[in-house]
């Protein structure tokens, strides 16, 4: 059934057409990723449907009484009441129910004596018990304390709203919202802010959400989890694909190669029957010239297809200027912390030439201040960083704290580096999409993802040869994300990151390092090595200390590309499995019909035959189940 229609919304702002024929509809219990380029008019749209922002044409329909749930990237709070009050305020009705229950309970005990009286005040409190149960009245209570738990806000429950951090404040909305059980969820960037374990858990809570979901965020991995139909907003217009999000990626690739293909085709078909128009043209008889009017005719009545555009995407790729030392960095002791409150204490790290590592652990343990202890920007409160030889040391900052507000785009990058021409500054930042007059923009006028790329401009530039990076895909659009990934897979550096982006950490890390308290817990492989290797208990590979040999860790990292193949090919036997299944249970059917039609019993042997290709082949389909149940039982 559809709760939500758009149908042909525009939306301008000034001169600037950002939605131009907006049209898709969704359906109960569908979840929905929506996806395009920074400012394509996302978060705009789905103002719309909140009803926050009117279109200025077009039509926005919903099922009558549709309930609606919106998550803005920045919440609202009064500031006055405590975090449990704000997530118990979702249930005020169930509150008052509750203390007229009591109050009935009351008046039942004083009334004892009088039977109507009783029989009145019961009616009243079965109803009331009734709606009371409906509404979740007994399990309220236990809901506010399974998100204060899954969003990480159970140390905060008695402070006051107007004190908690921005990223504290999202979470908080998003689950004061979820609360509510809408009955159509619509979440703009949900994840920022969310550490791991908490946007796992929001993984789940919507795995199990029974209503519609329209979702907006750049990450890439909750969308593929979460989504089963993906809108990719482009250039003004929706259009949908079924799938999550590395499927549509796939269909999107597919969609434009054919559309790009007819075009070509359709472009060498006009320039060909003009050729021909011209031809006869120049022929300047009666019957070539009536030859060449009636072609031209049937030419413009020819329906010309649009070439197929994209959006611009960001391309470069970092280059490093020489050659680390075999050891890049060892650390001893190192410890850092905040009066009382303790990061990290006596952290040891061992980091080689080529290292790609991935930097995660919960919100406040450390990360992005341990970078800047290596950095120098943070002075640690103990222990011993030594870099090794020839290290040429670049860090992204995710703030972009760095950069000058006054100054403009072309002067930023410019200052930095004042032997290069005018032409080849501007020319560095044309890969990052700053063009024309666009490079004489103030920094303080600019978005946190145009921020990033005057950002990662800079470090494109430094050539170093270590990366240490502080969540470099936040505020970057899907596309600059892939961009951003496949410059670091050519990259001969070596890397550290600090990300929560578990699609980016699959593409780029080789370990993933876990900053728990004192220690750092090594474990081989990208992101899913990691979870799986969790999810069966196993021990770390290793601690990230001087102690591991480079002996040990060449084994180690051969058992876990030897895992990894393995799972692949595990997921790769079950995928054809499932195709297998499904080819045969479709020619199963048609068999089903052909055993269903009268007229093949008029030949015995064929409806024999029939029948015996009918029994063998749900005989192979009992067969395929059975290899399924043993690959998912192995996965």
């Amino acid at each position: 059934m559809i709760i939500l229609a758009l149908q042909d919304v525009r939306k301008s702002f000034g001169t600037h057409e950002v939605l131009k024929s907006v049209s898709f509809t969704l359906q109960e219990g569908e979840r929905m990723g929506l996806v395009g380029v920074n400012g394509s008019g996302k978060s705009t749209m789905m103002k719309i449907i909140a009803g926050l922002e009117t279109a200025d044409s077009g039509s926005v329909n919903m099922q009558k009484g549709l309930r609606i749930g919106y998550l803005a990237q920045q919440g609202e709070l009064t500031g006055e009441e405590t975090v449990l009050e704000t997530l118990e305020s979702v249930f005020e009705p169930q509150r008052r129910m509750e203390a007229e229950m009591r109050a009935l309970e009351q008046e039942m005990a004083v009334s004892g004596s009088d039977p109507e009286a009783l029989r009145i005040l019961g009616g009243k409190y079965d109803a009331l018990t009734r709606e009371f149960e409906r509404s979740n009245g007994y399990g309220w209570r236990s809901s506010v304390q399974g998100v204060l738990a899954g969003l990480k806000l159970r140390e905060f429950q008695d402070m006051k709203t107007g004190l908690l951090s921005g990223g504290e404040r999202t979470r908080l909305c998003l689950g004061r919202m979820l609360l509510t059980e809408p009955d159509l969820l619509l979440l703009d960037e949900p994840t920022n802010h969310l550490d791991l374990k908490s946007i796992a858990w929001l993984e789940d809570y919507l795995a199990a959400f029974r209503g519609a979901v329209l979702v907006i965020s750049h990450d890439r991995y909750f969308l593929d989890r979460v989504c089963g139909r993906m809108a990719e907003l482009l250039l003004g217009n929706v259009e949908t694909y079924d799938g999550n999000y590395t499927e549509y990626l796939e269909k999107r690739t597919a969609v434009y190669e054919v559309r790009m293909k007819a075009w070509e085709l359709q472009q060498k078909e006009i320039a060909r029957q003009e050729a021909i128009i011209a031809m006869y043209k120049r022929f300047n008889r009666e019957k070539s010239i009536r030859a060449a009017e009636s072609r031209q005719k049937r030419l413009d009545k020819v329906e010309r297809l649009e070439r197929p555009q994209e959006e611009g995407t960001v391309r470069f790729r970092f280059e490093a200027r020489r050659r680390t030392g075999d050891d890049v960095l060892i650390t001893e002791g190192l410890t850092k912390g905040y009066g009382e409150r303790i990061l990290f204490k006596d952290l040891k790290m061992h980091v080689r030439a080529g290292d790609r590592i991935a930097l995660i652990g919960d919100n406040g343990t450390g990360k992005s201040t341990l970078l800047k202890c290596l950095i120098g920007t943070e002075k640690p409160d103990g222990g011993v960083i030594r870099w090794g030889t020839g290290v040429d040391l670049g860090y992204y900052d995710q703030h972009q704290a760095e950069l000058h507000e006054n100054k403009t785009v072309l002067d930023e990058v410019w200052d930095r580096f004042p032997r290069m021409e005018q032409y080849e500054v501007r020319g560095a930042l044309g890969l990052f999409l700053f063009t024309g007059d666009e490079v004489f923009a103030p920094i303080s006028t600019l978005s946190g993802g145009e921020k990033g790329r005057v950002a990662l401009t800079e470090l494109m530039l430094r050539k170093d040869n270590v990366l240490l990076l502080d969540e470099p895909t936040n505020h970057l659009d899907m596309d600059s994300r892939e961009v951003l990934e496949n410059a670091l897979s050519d990259f001969p550096g070596t890397i550290i990151s600090v990300s929560h982006d578990r699609y980016f950490i699959n593409r780029f890390a080789e370990k993933v390092w876990v900053l728990d308290g004192n220690e750092i817990k090594e474990y081989l492989g990208n992101y899913d090595s990691y979870v799986l290797k969790v999810s069966r208990d196993q021990a770390p590979d290793g601690d990230g200390s001087p102690q591991q040999t480079r002996t040990a860790l060449d084994k180690e990292k051969r058992r876990s590309r030897e895992e990894e193949k393995k799972l692949r090919e595990q997921k790769e036997a079950l995928k054809a499995v499932e195709q297998s299944i499904a080819r045969a249970e479709q020619d199963a059917g048609k068999m089903e019909a052909a055993l269903a039609d009268p007229e093949i019993w008029k030949d015995p042997e064929k409806a024999a035959e029939t029948t015996r290709q009918y029994n063998a082949l749900k005989d192979e389909i009992e067969r395929l189940y059975e290899q399924y149940d043993a690959l998912e039982s192995a996965l």
